[in-house]
This record gives structure tokens, sequence and C-alpha cells, in this order.
């Protein structure tokens, strides 16, 4: 073992003794010696079979590697002697020297050969050609039927030559044309000819004339000439249809033939009344040749439905899918067919009213008109497979042919015109009082002119079928009219704040002063209030309006989906220029990417924003502008010193007592001005500045009469009684927008504090007395308590303060304060 183990290379003994050292390290581990040799030699055997196994795999595939190397040897060998005999062969055939030289030679014959046969593929076509075009015209005058089988064979021949050529590298070019043109000429002939057909059964119908001769004989004659036509244009229908049977889009819905033959008198007949110097020709009425050609559709859309029809359904029966779309509605087939004479004449008379704002509009509107009858009356759809509606003969002057610009710049300009006008009348700033309900506020007559003009725009533009034509209308006139009437309004209120400061006042002197003041100065603020919320109400409506809804909806589509491209949404306005004219939401959707809900908004969001913040702003000047009124004219009274020398002398017997003659400056100012609030102010803008008002007034009773001075039960009573004549005066011209005592409630700190300021002393009067008087006095009952009672526990403490206030219902005061105000009694500061 010793020697064997000495004989191993080095690595493996390094291994070995690795192995035993980690197998043998104490003594205990010699027991298992026996189990360790046992395993090893397992180990070992096992080894020595996989060895066999793999020394057996590798004689096998020795022996395959040979057999496979001995099997291409002999495979070369044979191919070489195949090769000499082939070029053996060739320079017998060839009579050549070498072997490349005999290839060159045999090459070229293999090329004449080629071409021999390609020659012979053309005279083949040529001949098959030739033949299915005699075949034709043989036919086409003794048996018409007949000769659409060959022409059919001729066009798909010509066509599958043309689809094939370029696969061919453009060979054949010769052929590829020869071969169309003479499909081209058949086709022209046999029309030429089925039309001559179709005409001589017009002639014995007497079409067009309105009394039609419809005898059995000359309706089946026009039928077959009909399916003769319709047969020979089904090929050209197949060809332009889509593999899904929808025609392509781009390309205008061809004229059936037979419509096409039977308009052209028609056609003549427009021409005749409609071109050179007939009466009917005239720039400034195009609604004579629209309504001529709904005439014709009207006279003539009887008879296509009751006799053109039954032949467009057989048709659809016997032809594809692809060709149904076609065959659908022989009226609008009629349509089709009569609106290239309305498109000739479209285009010859645009350039001759392009220089002519006034023509262009009306022509414009005529032919929205004329496409929303054919729609509406008709239900117009050309190829039904295609599109939902119509777009209309408008949409391809504007687009397709280029005049929305220009017809957009005249529109712009009329409306700009028509608004300089409404301002400039001389009554556009005057309140319209009669022009909205009683309860909202009244605009001026200029507010409820310009709102009218932008809904005559919204009729003149809403039958438009371009998203992009739509909303650039929107945005360059009506926004842009609503922008400018804010300018005004907002210049209006800036001059009044001018007008008004300290520095205006000077600059005007007393004479431009008089017309600020009151209710004149009033009249100018409600005008810019009255004129903001009007519109403003206007833009929201608007913004719930069907036609403005599916405008918003589908301005949001088009951004979603393209969120990332980076194209304009409507002509040359990107997303950041629609966003800054209708809505930030559309720029909030479009950057969102599609992450969270999508922001709520309207078209007129920014516009009615900026009326709303011009409403807000003339409201709060208005509020401003009362409370310094009636501040000012309170000021007389609050000067008044005489409260506590009032003797019960000049008490009246009855409630209320006269009004102070101080207050009559304040009794001025407050009638008047309500009033005018109340007729030019709608009920809820009334309501608040009314309460903002009555809570100044409150304020500064307190602050300067009622806490600054002391009184006499007298000097209490004709404070109590002047309030309530404020509060009457109030009441009395609020008139039905108001209810009765209405303005006590507003100002009930004050009312609770006059009544603490009124209480009786019991030994002056009884407690029914008392009652009956705090009762004429507005207040809360007394409950039997006089001045010394609720004195005595209004002052013990807060908790007992608090007691004699719930008593007495008395909810507006704080503790402190009622006792402020008790303080107030000669009485009891005595």
């Amino acid at each position: 073992m010793a020697a064997s183990f000495s004989q191993l290379p080095p690595h493996e003994s390094v291994r070995v003794e690795d192995y035993l050292n980690d197998k043998i390290q104490t003594s205990t581990d010699l027991e298992s010696l026996d189990s360790l040799l046992s395993n090893l030699r397992a180990q070992q055997e096992l080894q020595r079979k996989q060895l066999a196994e793999a020394q057996e795999a590798l004689e096998k595939a020795t022996k395959a590697s040979n057999d496979h190397a001995n099997a291409v040897r002999q495979q070369a060998e044979a191919f070489n002697r195949q090769q000499a005999d082939i070029d053996r062969r060739l320079m017998i055939i060839t009579q050549s020297d070498t072997s490349d030289e005999a290839v060159r030679q045999f090459e070229a014959s293999m090329e004449k050969l080629r071409r021999l046969d390609i020659s012979k593929g053309y005279m083949e076509l040529l001949n098959e050609i030739d033949q299915l075009s005699k075949e034709a015209l043989e036919n086409v005058k003794s048996a018409p039927q007949l000769a659409l089988q060959p022409y059919s064979s001729l066009r798909n021949l010509s066509l599958s030559l043309k689809s094939a050529q370029p696969a061919a590298e453009g060979a054949a070019p010769h052929l590829v044309d020869y071969a169309e043109k003479l499909a081209t000429t058949l086709w022209q002939q046999m029309k030429q000819d089925y039309n001559g057909r179709l005409q001589k059964s017009l002639e014995k119908m007497k079409w067009p004339q309105k009394d039609l001769i419809l005898t059995k004989d000359v309706v089946t004659e026009w039928a077959d000439s009909v399916r003769l036509l319709l047969s020979l244009q089904e090929p050209e229908l197949e060809q332009r249809g889509t593999p899904t049977g929808k025609s392509e889009l781009g390309t205008e819905v061809p004229v059936l033939l037979p419509l096409e033959v039977m308009v052209h008198p028609l056609d003549l007949r427009f021409k005749y009344h409609f071109s050179g110097d007939k009466s009917t020709n005239r720039l400034d009425k195009p609604e004579y040749f629209l309504s001529h050609v709904n005439d014709l559709i009207n006279t003539y859309g009887g008879f296509f439905a009751a006799y053109l029809q039954p032949l467009l359904d057989e048709r659809a029966q016997e032809a594809g899918s692809g060709l149904r779309s076609y065959y659908l509605n022989a009226t609008h087939a009629f349509i089709t067919a009569l609106l290239p004479v309305l498109r000739h004449k479209i285009m010859t008379l645009l350039p001759q009213i392009s220089g002519h704002p006034q023509l262009l509009s009306h022509f414009i509107h005529e032919l929205m008109g004329f496409d929303n009858e054919i729609r509406d009356t008709w239900g117009y759809l050309p190829d039904p497979l295609l599109e939902d509606h119509w777009k209309g003969l408008t949409w391809e002057v504007l687009t397709k042919q280029g005049w929305f610009d220009r017809w957009l710049q005249v529109e712009k300009e009329f409306a700009l015109s028509r608004y300089k006008d409404i301002i400039d009348t001389p009554d556009s700033g005057h309140i319209d009082y009669d022009g909205v309900e009683p309860s909202a506020s009244k605009p001026t007559k200029g507010a409820i002119r310009v709102n009218d003009l932008l809904e005559t725009i919204t009729e003149r533009y809403r039958p438009l079928s371009s998203f992009s034509q739509r909303l650039r209308f929107l945005i360059d006139i009506q926004i842009a009219i609503f922008d400018q009437f804010h300018e005004r309004l907002h210049s209006g209120l800036e001059a009044y704040l001018a007008m008004t400061s300290t520095i205006g006042r000077n600059l005007q002197g007393s004479d431009g002063q008089a017309d600020l003041e009151g209710v004149a100065g009033l009249e100018r603020l409600c005008r810019v209030f009255g004129s903001a919320e009007y519109l403003e109400k206007k833009m929201q409506d608007w913004s719930d309006d069907v036609f403005f809804l599916e405008l918003w909806y589908e301005l949001q589509d088009r951004v979603r989906a393209d969120r990332d491209g980076g194209r304009n949404v409507a002509g040359p306005m990107s997303v950041a220029d629609v966003a800054s004219r209708t809505s930030q939401a559309v720029a909030d959707n479009h950057n969102s990417h599609g992450r969270g809900p999508a922001a709520d908004g309207a078209l007129f969001d920014e516009t009615a924003s900026a009326y709303r913040r011009l409403r807000l702003r003339s409201e709060s000047i208005i509020t401003s502008t009362l409370t310094y009124d009636i501040q000012s004219a309170l000021r007389p009274y609050s000067r008044v010193s005489t409260w506590t020398t009032l003797s019960p002398h000049s008490e009246q017997t009855g409630y209320p007592l006269p009004p102070s003659s101080e207050l009559t400056a304040a009794i001025r100012t407050l009638s008047p001005t309500i009033s005018f609030l109340a007729r030019a102010l709608g009920i809820a803008p009334l309501k608040r500045i009314t309460r903002q008002l009555l809570l100044a007034t409150q304020t500064y009773i307190w602050d300067n009469v009622l806490v600054r001075h002391t009184f006499s039960p007298a000097g209490s009573m004709q404070l109590a009684s002047d309030v309530d004549h404020l509060c009457n005066v109030v009441d009395q011209a609020l008139g039905s927008a108001g209810k009765p005592g209405e303005s006590a409630l507003v100002i009930r700190k004050l009312k609770d504090g006059l009544a603490l300021l009124c209480l009786p002393i019991k030994s002056q009067q009884s407690t029914v007395d008392q009652d009956e008087q705090t009762k004429e006095l507005g207040a809360t009952s007394t409950h039997g308590m006089d001045l010394w009672e609720v004195e005595r526990r209004l002052f013990v403490n807060n908790e007992s303060a608090r007691d004699v206030l719930s008593e007495l219902e008395i909810e507006t005061l704080t503790e402190s304060e009622a006792r402020s105000v008790l303080e107030k009694r000669v009485e009891v500061r005595s």
C-alpha cells in the first residue's frame, strides 16, 4: 500500500493524504476503517464501469467518423468524375478546347433560349389582350351583356401586370402601358355605347320633364341600360374599395355611371340658369342655386327611390361586400351625382366674392344651411361604411380649399364692428331693468346686446363639422369679445376708483364729485356688478350647453391622445395656448400623463373666472362705499351729547318716538340707496350688501354712541327708537326683497344691548307695563325684572351674569359687554 501510495503523482498523493486526514482524525475513526475501505472499493468499481462505457462510446464515434469520411471522399470522387464527363461533353458540343470556354458558350445559348421564352410569353399576352378586346368590341353592339366578361378579364389582366411590375424591377413597361391603354380605350367605348342606350331610353321616358312616360317597356329598357352601366363600373368600384369594403380616406365617393347620364341634362339646366348674365346668377344670392339643387332632390328623389332602388338592391345581392355600400340608397346616390355640379359652381364663385366680406360671409352661412338641410332632411351619407356623418360642402370649402382663415377674419371683423356699434350706442351704459327677471341683478343694455351678439355668433359656427375650426371660432371671436368687454368693465371700475380717490376729488372739484356721490356713484358700480354677474351666469349656462360640452369632451380626448406628440390642438394653437384662453384643466390633464383622475373644467373657465373676480371686487367696493357713506352720515349723530339730559317730559305717550334730528342725514342716505339697490341688484347680492351695511351701522352706533355716552331712561328710549327707525327705513326700502323685521335680526347685538339699556325701574311702572314697553322696543321680554335686579345679578359673578342674560333671552352679548352697556345708565353709574 505504501509502495502504491509512493508511486502516485504528487498532486494525487496530496489529495489522498488530505482525504485520509479528513476521515481518520482520532483513534476511534480506525474502528470504521473497514467500512471506509468497502466504500472506496465500491466507488472504484463504479468508476471502472463508467470508464469502460466511455471507451465503448469512443470506439463507436471513431468508427462513425471514419465511415462518414469515406462516404464524403467517395462522393467527391464521383462528382469529379461527373464534372470531367460534363466538361468533355461540353467541349465536344461547343467544339471548344477548354471547359471554361465551353461553359461561356453554353450560357450564351441558354440566355437566347430564355429570351425566346419571354418573347413567346409576351406574344401570348399580347394575343390574349387583343383577343379579349376584339371579343368585347364584337359583342358590345349585338350582345352588350356578353361584352362585360372579356372587358373584366382584360382589366384584371392589366391590373395584375401593373401590380407585378415593381417586383420585376420595372420590366416590360411597354406591355403594361399597352394593356392599360387598351383597357381604358375599351372601357370608354363600352361606356359611350351603354350611355347611348340609356340616353335613348331616357328620351322615350321624356326625362327630365315633370310628366314622365313610365310604361312597362320604357322602364324595362331603362332598367337594362342601368344594369349594363352598373356592371361596367363595378370593377372600378372594387379597385377603389379597401379589403374591408370601406372606401379609402381622402377620396370622393364616385358617381354611379347611370346617374351621371341622368344628371347631365340637369347639369345643363343648372349652368343655363346660374352662369353668364342670367338674372338668377347673382353673387349676393347664393341661396338661388342652393335652393335649386334642393328642389331637384325633392322633385326627382321619389323617382330614384321607386325605380332605381330595386335595381341597386338587386346588384347589392349579386355584388361582394365591398360594393354594397354604393347601392344602399338611391336618393343618396342621386345627391352624390348632383354635388359635382355644385362644387364646380362654388369653385367659380369663391374667387369672385373673396374680396367682398359681406358676400363671402353670406355665402358660407347659406352653404352651411344647405349642408344641414341635406343632413337633416335626407340623412345623407355618401359612404355609410366610411364615417358616421357627412362633413359637408362647407368643410370642403373651408378645409380642403383653405378658405377658413379668410372667412374667420371676415366674421371676426363683422363681430368686432358690431361690438363697437353696441358700445358706441348712447344707451349701452344704461341699466336695463326689464331685460332680466326681477329677482336677478340688472345688467346694462350693452351687456345684454353683447350676449345676444355672442349667441348669434354661436349659431353661425355651430354647424361646422371641424373641431379645430369650431375651437378657433370660439377663441378668436367669442372669447376675444368677452375679454374686450371685461376690459371695458374693468376700466370703468378703475376710473371710478381713481375719481373717488382724494386726488381725484381735488382734480374734479365739487361739480364732478356730485356725479359720483349717492345713487349716481352707486349706479356706476352697479353697472359693472350687474353686467359681470349677468355674463358670468351666461358663460355657466353655455358651459352646460350640449354644443359646448361636446366641444369640451373632444378637446380633452385630443389632449389625452397627444400627451407626448407635441402637436397643436387647433390650427396654430398649442395645448398651452388653448388652456390660457379656455381652462387650466386642459393643461393639467395634458401634464398629468393619465396619472390620477382628470381635472374638471369647462371651455369658459378662464373667462368666467375673470368676470367672477370683477363681480366680487365691484361688490366689495359697493359695500365699502355704502359703509363709508352711512358712517359719514352718522357722524353728527355720534356727537349728540344730550342723552342724559333728556327729561321724561320730552317722551311721547306712544312708541316709537320721533327720530332725532341728527339722524336725518343717515335716513336720507339709507332710503334712496337701499331702494336703488333693491331695484338694481338680485336678491342674493342685495341681502349680502344690506347685511354688511347694517353690521357696519351697528358697529358704528355701538362704538361711537352706545359705549361713549351715558343715558337717562328717556335717552335710552330715544336711542332705541332711532335704531328702530333705521331698521324700518331699510325694511321699507327693500320692499318685496326683504321681510318685516329682517333688519333687526341682523343687528341683534345692538338690539340686545338696547334692551339692557332700556331696562325700567319697578318703582316707575308696573311689570305688565314694563313688558309691553320692552315688546314695543323689539327686545326680549324682561320677565318682570327691573334695572336694579338685573344690575345686581349681572355684577355678582360670571355664572350669575350668564343666568340673567339667559333669562332675558340675550345670546349675542358677553358678560363683560352686558356690564359695560348697563353701566351707561345714569342710575347705575351714580
